[in-house]
């Protein structure tokens, strides 16, 4: 992978703190979710119920299609993922709580605020290992992308 793409992507994960995630849901309809999301380098966690829907849809097939992206006042500025991966759920406790703890220190200003972290074994902790990303920037050209294969 080109350096200077992969310091865009990993700049771009780092300016986000939430996705949306699509899952396969039995009757073959793709289900789109927002989660929040933590990252090293460019594989991602999320946690999500484990009852859920995306955990239910998951369990059956663990491919994915996601988004990482924010609104922009100009047209110009578009700038965004999108990625198709596998999602695999942690089952190892404390790999599972790592993660958690890095999701959680996404978000700073929740410190002043009373919050309970959910514990790992009332929530579906889950890897996101990318395949393909796709590399949306309006700056290089209207609906410009860069196409990465790992």
């Amino acid at each position: 992978m080109d350096q200077a793409l992969k310091k865009q992507i990993l700049s771009l994960l780092s300016k986000h703190r939430i996705m949306t995630i699509a899952t396969l849901r039995p009757d073959g309809w793709p289900q789109a979710t927002t989660v929040g999301y933590a990252n090293e380098g460019l594989i991602l966690y999320f946690v999500c119920g484990t009852d859920s829907q995306k955990a239910a849809n998951l369990a059956k097939d663990n491919r994915v299609s996601l988004t990482i992206d924010s609104d922009a006042d100009q047209l110009i500025d578009i700038k965004g993922l999108s990625m198709a991966a596998h999602a695999e759920r942690i089952t190892d406790r404390a790999e599972g709580m790592t993660m958690m703890g890095l999701m959680f220190s996404n978000y700073p200003e929740q410190k002043g605020i009373p919050f309970e972290p959910p514990k790992f074994e009332d929530v579906a902790v889950f890897r996101v290992t990318p395949k393909v990303i796709s590399v949306l920037d309006y700056s290089k050209g209207f609906a410009h992308t860069d196409l990465v294969t790992l």
